[in-house]
């Protein structure tokens, strides 16, 4: 059995009645050797995954947040899947739904026709936050520690046009912030071009974007029509979430 066998193990020994489980009867539910089973248990309590008090072993804070977290995206991604398909329809480009992750934009939704553009996203597919359109919205609008962590560079450069330069990133973050769209000219790829906006519910949530070539596509001509996008996602998303809509303070 592999590590992380042996980790879901000993997640999978605890039950919901538990109010706490000694070493000894741990490894009498998992199984595993002692040594064994006090190296992954010390890992797993560094990690938050367990919390060890008293002696006895609870499952950790962590595991709830990270459970709380597939939730939110799942009910995101069935909000604003139909906004996206609209948008879709408006555009007939390539629509995406992406997250902040650190300092990365996490894809986890992507649609496209047969003549989508060969743009470098992917679905559950990352890429820098300064590179692309709906990443740029996301770091406009995203804390200001993280802001300035990517501004203190180095900033990677994905095609001949991607922003290198932490002054000309910082004032189009601005000028996103300012206007709640973002703009991507060939920065992530040659020949793909892309606008995209966040989702404000209260917070930050995610972000939408579309792209296509830049022989086809007119981002500025599609910009209001992502900005709607993001804010009917926002409005639908703020009752299941109980936030009151108020702008997000980085």
């Amino acid at each position: 059995m592999g590590v992380v066998g042996k980790v879901m193990v000993i997640l999978d020994a605890f039950t919901a009645e538990d109010r706490g489980v000694s070493f000894a009867e741990l490894q009498r539910r998992t199984g595993l050797a002692k040594a064994t089973l006090h190296r992954l248990s010390g890992e797993l309590v560094a990690a938050r995954l367990l919390d060890r008090v008293d002696g006895r072993f609870h499952l950790g804070g962590h595991l709830f947040e990270l459970g709380l977290r597939a939730s939110v995206e799942r009910g995101l991604v069935e909000v604003a899947t139909p906004f996206l398909e609209d948008l879709y329809e408006r555009t007939h480009e390539t629509v995406h739904l992406g997250l902040r992750e650190g300092t990365e934009v996490v894809y986890v939704l992507k649609i496209g026709g047969h003549r989508q553009a060969a743009a470098p996203s992917r679905l559950g597919g990352r890429m820098p936050l300064h590179a692309t359109a709906i990443g740029k919205a996301l770091l406009a609008y995203a804390p200001s520690d993280v802001r300035s962590a990517v501004l203190r560079g180095p900033l990677e450069r994905l095609a001949p046009r991607t922003i290198t330069a932490p002054g000309i990133l910082a004032d189009q973050l601005g000028e996103v912030a300012a206007a709640g769209v973002a703009y991507e000219f060939e920065e992530s790829a040659v020949g793909i071009v892309c606008v995209g906006a966040p989702i404000v519910a209260g917070v930050l949530v995610a972000a939408v974007s579309v792209a296509g070539p830049v022989n086809r596509f007119q981002p500025r001509k599609h910009a209001e029509a992502v900005r709607a996008a993001a804010r009917g996602i926002a409005a639908a998303l703020v009752p299941l979430s109980g936030t009151n809509g108020s702008p997000r303070e980085a």
